[in-house]
């Protein structure tokens, strides 16, 4: 299903494929041979979501583009079932497996691997030819990887990385009653979207 969305329609070329089910919604601008397979949903909110040529987008992935972040996706990229690439660049030649993420800011460099739910976190970059291990979390820049049982050493990397202020714009500690007042209005703006 192509979503215009904010005064902006989806661009897909004819050598590419999006499965009746997905949804390219906004300024999403798809390369040669893109195949988006069945629920997967490619969001340009405010920002865009552009990918190379030959990238595949399993089933059920969410690709996010945001004004301060978007989603560029380089060539020869898989992004797996249930993955997440939120405001996040993924270098050519890139495998992010099922169930990984990518955040606002965040490299991941080419040929780097992301494997089963691992995490890339905001403004972290994570070189190229390096693979982050099965649930693992890549913080910092350069990103230094940190194994599920290391919360401690990964807090002392990631306070400083401003999740909430990357994400959504608001100094940590804001109440979630004033986040979520913000982000119902923010996401209001799907009301005026037009299927094409």
């Amino acid at each position: 299903m192509l979503i215009e969305h904010r005064g902006k329609c989806p661009v897909v070329p004819d050598s590419a494929y999006v499965a009746p089910s997905a949804v390219l919604c906004g300024a999403v601008v798809l390369g040669e041979g893109a195949r988006i397979m069945h629920g997967a949903v490619l969001t340009a909110e405010d920002g865009e979501v552009r990918t190379g040529t030959n990238v595949v987008v399993l089933e059920n992935a969410l690709v996010r583009g945001r004004a301060e972040h978007p989603a560029i996706l380089g060539d020869a990229v898989l992004i797996g079932p249930h993955a997440h690439i939120n405001g996040a660049t993924v270098e050519d030649e890139v495998f992010v497996a099922t169930g990984a993420s990518a955040f606002p800011g965040a490299v991941a460099g080419t040929r780097s691997e992301l494997r089963l739910n691992s995490v890339l976190h905001v403004n972290s970059r994570l070189a190229p030819d390096t693979v982050l291990p099965i649930g693992w979390i890549a913080a910092g820049d350069p990103a230094r990887l940190f194994s599920p049982d290391q919360h401690d050493e990964l807090w002392e990397v990631q306070r400083g990385l401003d999740f909430p202020g990357t994400v959504y714009g608001v100094a940590r500690g804001t109440s979630m009653r004033a986040l979520m007042a913000r982000q119902a209005d923010f996401y209001g703006a799907h009301r005026d979207d037009r299927t094409l």
